[in-house]
């Protein structure tokens, strides 16, 4: 399943980056997600809770933020929502030679660091 390897991805980075700033939690993920980047949304919530178990992600919440794909013509410069299924002919000029503007993004926008309840770390180091 292409999202369980993005959330791995994600959660990889994330924990690394909480451990090398000295975070102990982290509360929120916010990811932007192109619309041509083959992500079902749902999919990926799913295996980010899965992929979060056992780290210092473990409760975090993910929230997706959507990119509507753009493209532009080239020769004439009319720019448009692609949409789905992908349209990628120019509706003005009816050329096929197009730029991509947007829609196939995937990041990490930011990570809201949190605090565990005190004992919380104690009960999973044991």
């Amino acid at each position: 399943m292409h999202e369980m390897s993005i959330a791995t991805a994600v959660v990889e980075q994330v924990d690394a980056a909480a451990r090398e700033h000295g975070m102990d939690a982290v509360a929120r993920v916010r990811l932007q997600v192109g619309e041509l980047a083959g992500v079902v949304p749902s999919a990926l919530d799913f295996c980010f809770e899965l992929a979060c178990a056992g780290t210092l992600l473990e409760g975090a919440v993910l929230e997706t933020e959507s990119v509507a794909a753009r493209a532009r013509c080239l020769p004439c410069a009319t720019e448009w929502a692609v949409g789905m299924p992908p349209d990628l002919g120019c509706p003005r000029c009816g050329g096929g030679s197009v730029e991509l503007l947007a829609g196939r993004e995937l990041q990490i926008l930011g990570v809201d660091w949190a605090e565990r309840p005190a004992g919380a770390a104690a009960r999973q180091e044991g």
